[in-house]
């Protein structure tokens, strides 16, 4: 019975279904339950949060990455299973503090000064806490001494940067030299990313990672935490 519930919320986060209302990315399926009542419902019976976000949320947005590299999926469809699996997340946090299960680490990210764009941000943010991460979110268009201050006081192992515009990817690597500057740079592990950024300028500012997308993100810094 159990697992017939983690396959519906897997199901539902492939459609992009957050509650009973939404129709689904394939559309008829409004009035059945969607991902927070079926995560609601898991939780009353009983079931772990971590089996919860492993086999439901995890495993469905395996497939959504699997289908937006096919360009089966774009991303309006892509944002709408991160909503989903977000909103399940809203659910299940409380739970997974009670039932004493660590998080895997702490991170800390933020689109760069000057940048306003935050789609690739926010999805990266929902995809790691749904991989066990803890994630705070600076927001946009933020600059390097608040990073900085950020990184002092919330101690992350993990920092992640995002900028969308060529005019304002530099701004991460200033984002480093001030951690360098203030010794910081060895306490926190750096992950850039966002549409002008490539491996190649990841390694130029001296960042410990580079992910091209949210599921890469993620896969970086679970790699990165295992070392």
């Amino acid at each position: 019975m159990s697992e017939d519930i983690l396959s519906l919320i897997m199901t539902n986060v492939i459609q992009g279904r957050v509650d009973r209302e939404d129709e689904g990315l394939e559309g008829g399926m409004d009035g059945q339950p969607g991902v927070t009542e079926l995560t609601a419902e898991a939780i009353a019976r009983g079931l772990s949060p971590v089996d919860i976000i492993n086999s439901g949320l995890t495993a469905g947005m395996a497939v959504v990455g699997q289908k937006f590299e096919a360009k089966e999926y774009y991303i309006p469809d892509m944002l709408a299973s991160a909503e989903a699996v977000g909103a399940a997340m809203s659910i299940l946090e409380p739970h997974l503090g009670a039932s004493g299960i660590k998080p895997k680490g702490k991170i800390i990210v933020a689109t760069v000064k000057g940048d306003m764009h935050d789609i690739g941000k926010n999805i990266v943010t929902i995809l790691l806490r749904g991989a066990g991460y803890i994630v705070k979110d600076l927001g946009n268009d933020i600059d390097s001494d608040a990073i900085v201050a950020a990184v002092r006081e919330e101690k992350p192992e993990f920092l992640g940067l995002s900028a969308l515009l060529t005019s304002t990817m530099m701004r991460m690597g200033e984002a480093i030299d001030a951690l360098k500057e203030n010794k910081l740079r060895d306490t926190v592990r750096v992950i850039v990313g966002g549409a002008p950024v490539s491996e190649e300028y990841a390694r130029s500012i001296g960042a410990d990672g580079y992910g091209a997308d949210g599921f890469e993100a993620v896969r970086v810094v679970d790699a990165l935490a295992s070392h």
